[in-house]
């Protein structure tokens, strides 16, 4: 079976990290590949993270859905 890609997207805050311990860790490694990206240091991935439809971060994008998990920072506040 080919695994499916998850992409974590945050911003380094506390809300962020606490959710890459806990959330990113816990998504079903057999099933998904799982890239974290920390779009403070990476802001060259912001306006994809836009397009994949992330408003806010931390969120993860699993199978082209995003989902938002806890509030910790809008995207425009990034840039």
């Amino acid at each position: 079976m080919m695994k499916l890609k998850a992409v974590f997207y945050h911003a380094g805050c506390p809300v962020c990290i606490a959710a890459e311990d806990k959330l990113a860790e816990a998504i079903d490694a057999a099933r998904y590949d799982v890239e974290i990206v920390h779009l403070g240091d990476n802001k060259s991935r912001i306006k994809e993270a836009e397009e994949a439809g992330i408003k806010s971060v931390p969120a993860v994008l699993l199978e082209g859905t995003a989902f938002h998990i806890n509030f910790g920072a809008n995207l425009s506040d990034l840039s």
